[in-house]
């Protein structure tokens, strides 16, 4: 009440206060000013209006950020696994998206079981942990591709063989990881407090995302395979050539000219 400050113009009062981490969640708090508090002021005194500043403004330019750096890791994944895999399909619905989503409900229960709550570290963690998961599948899937490419084994059959033989290598990197990610994670130290959450959402994304991908990846994997093969059927069906030659791997039956069998 001693001074009167100005930006750009228009008079402001700056309201701060320190938050109590144990006892209280400063975003629940800002999201609660935000959403019951401001407008009924604003309906109250015509004009005033509200925005972030200090630390709060700092988040959320962080946030705006983390998106665009967020959708850039995924194109720059996507095309490190579509050139290995030579596929535009098998890595998102295959590689990608169960990995991910599974990684982001492992970290998310992991701050739960913890009894941590969501900060900007921990999405850091997210971001890093969407890079990390994608491992297992990956091998998984090659190994199938491969198995259907070299032995010519069924969508089922090479699901089968892959997760065989690529159970141990993946159970033992998931495990391993998690194992470097513990004394992080169980720290208790003020020192280690800032790096706990990114520990977190990384150690528990890799383990949950682990344990669900090596039942749920060749489900999947046999789905999109039998989906590709039924829409190339579909298409030499639509536009049938003479003497047409499909690649070995599709295992669509050459198209017969008329008069044969």
């Amino acid at each position: 009440y001693t001074s009167i400050t100005r930006v750009d113009g228009k008079r402001i009062i700056r309201i701060q206060a320190d938050v109590d981490d144990k006892q209280a969640n400063a975003q629940e708090i800002m999201a609660s000013i935000f959403k019951k508090i401001a407008p009924d002021l604003k309906r109250k005194y015509p004009g005033l209006g509200f925005e972030r500043a200090g630390r709060q403004r700092d988040m959320q330019d962080f946030f705006a950020f983390l998106k665009v750096g967020f959708m850039i890791a995924l194109l720059v994944m996507f095309a490190m696994i579509a050139i290995p895999l030579r596929s535009f399909l098998q890595p998102i619905l295959v590689v990608m998206l169960p990995a991910i989503l599974f990684g982001f409900v492992g970290a998310v229960l992991g701050h739960l079981l913890m009894g941590m709550s969501l900060s900007m570290v921990s999405l850091m963690g997210l971001v890093a942990l969407s890079g990390v998961v994608v491992n297992d599948s990956l091998v998984l899937v090659s190994a199938a591709n491969r198995f259907r490419k070299e032995q010519g084994l069924s969508p089922v059959q090479a699901a089968i063989s892959a997760a065989k033989q690529r159970f141990r290598p993946v159970i033992l990197t998931s495990l391993t990881t998690f194992g470097g990610l513990a004394p992080m994670i169980f720290e208790t130290s003020v020192q280690a407090r800032v790096l706990i959450p990114m520990a977190v959402a990384l150690g528990f994304g890799v383990l949950f995302s682990t344990m669900v991908v090596l039942v749920l990846l060749p489900s999947v994997f046999v789905i999109v395979e039998n989906m590709r093969h039924n829409i190339r059927r579909f298409w030499f069906w639509m536009f049938p050539l003479d003497d047409a030659e499909v690649s070995q791997d599709s295992q669509v039956p050459r198209v017969a000219k008329e008069g044969e069998s």
